[in-house]
């Protein structure tokens, strides 16, 4: 393959990219990088191993998780590092953690 060729190979593949074949995909990306904040303590997707002292956030309702990030925020709610942590999130933030969380299965028992 010519010098040439592979140049408009690539500018085609990042075309591709630019112009919303994955664009319609971002919402979710973002969602899916804000989990991954999570997965330190609270497993990978949200799923604890078993037994673990640290609730698995996989499958929690949406309001729930809300709920407890905004009791972690404001203090109501103590905790290790979740306060402090949860402090770093906005709304916008918590929602989003809260919908990826609710729509991921939950680790099977």
């Amino acid at each position: 393959m010519s010098a040439r060729s592979r140049r408009v190979l690539v500018g085609a593949a990042w075309t591709i990219v630019a112009t919303g074949a994955f664009a319609q995909d971002a919402p979710a990306l973002r969602a899916r990088s804000l989990a991954a904040t999570c997965a330190q303590c609270h497993g990978t997707d949200g799923r604890t191993v078993d037994g673990g002292a640290v609730p698995g956030l996989a499958g929690m309702p949406a309001a729930a998780l809300i709920e407890r990030m905004n009791a972690f925020k404001s203090g109501a709610r103590p905790g290790t590092v979740m306060p402090q942590l949860a402090k770093g999130f906005s709304d916008a933030q918590i929602a989003q953690l809260a919908a990826w969380f609710a729509q991921a299965p939950a680790a099977p028992k």
